[in-house]
């Protein structure tokens, strides 16, 4: 679901909300959890999941095309943990219906770059 999607989900189910106030309250919460993650805090939405950093320690990686060893320096990434509730919500969704968790294992198999015609 992209952002613009999410916005017209909430304007078909929030129809007396402008699409500006839309707009301007995703923007809002997108913003604040990226501050705080900014800030090296963790944010946590009861029921969803919770945001937070991961450090990733500088190594010694290599160039793929020459070979050289190059320094990459440490980082940090951002993870996404589901919450229990989101969890279980996915997992009966695969257990009520089929279709969802075909749909499920479609997009899996794209992320990890599995072929889907075998």
């Amino acid at each position: 679901m992209t952002r613009s999607e999410l916005e017209q989900r909430i304007a078909e189910q929030q129809p007396e909300l402008s699409p500006q106030a839309i707009r301007q309250c995703v923007e809002l919460i997108l913003q604040n959890i990226s501050d705080a993650l900014v800030l090296g805090k963790r944010v946590e939405i009861r029921g969803f999941g919770s945001f937070g950093l991961r450090r990733r320690a500088s190594r010694v990686g290599r160039n793929p095309r020459t070979g050289e060893p190059v320094v990459v320096p440490e980082r940090h990434a951002p993870y996404f943990r589901p919450g229990r509730i989101l969890r279980e919500r996915i997992n009966d969704a695969r257990l009520r219906d089929n279709s969802t968790y075909l749909r499920l294992e479609e997009g899996w198999k794209n992320r990890t770059g599995e072929n889907s015609d075998a």
